[in-house]
């Protein structure tokens, strides 16, 4: 019997997080809701009750960058909120790049409210694509 990986995925921002779940035995992701943040500071609340609730074996976090592949301001403040995240929950982390997941986001919804947690499911199916192989041949991550 194959082992079944839950995952978690954030998709940083200065003002909201996009979240959403996935695991590893269809690669499937589904957006679970918007978590706001507010001076600087996530609600880290509503964080722990997703990762009680979903019990997830890794946590990915979208990576911000620039078309060219450069970092941005976001990126650093992605990498401190992934920093947090370990400190907090001790799960894995990875991170992937996320160019387009809002625009991908705006064409599955059709609209351009309520983004966030869909741009989170979008990039973490685009870190199952790309792990794909890995996922296969271990079961999980």
């Amino acid at each position: 019997m194959t082992k079944v990986s839950t995952f978690i995925c954030f998709d940083y921002g200065i003002k909201r997080i996009g979240v959403a779940v996935g695991q590893t035995r269809t690669h499937t992701a589904t957006p679970l809701g918007t978590i706001h943040v507010k001076k600087g500071i996530p609600d880290w609340g509503k964080i722990a009750q997703y990762i009680r609730d979903w019990q997830p074996d890794a946590l990915i976090v979208g990576k911000p960058l620039n078309m060219d592949g450069t970092g941005q301001r976001l990126t650093g403040l992605s990498n401190l909120f992934s920093e947090q995240l370990i400190d907090r929950f001790e799960k894995p982390i990875y991170r992937t790049d996320e160019r387009l997941s809002s625009y991908e986001a705006k064409l599955r919804l059709k609209k351009t409210n309520n983004l966030d947690p869909v741009a989170a499911q979008v990039i973490l199916e685009t870190w199952f694509a790309e792990n794909a192989e890995t996922c296969k041949k271990n079961d999980t991550i």
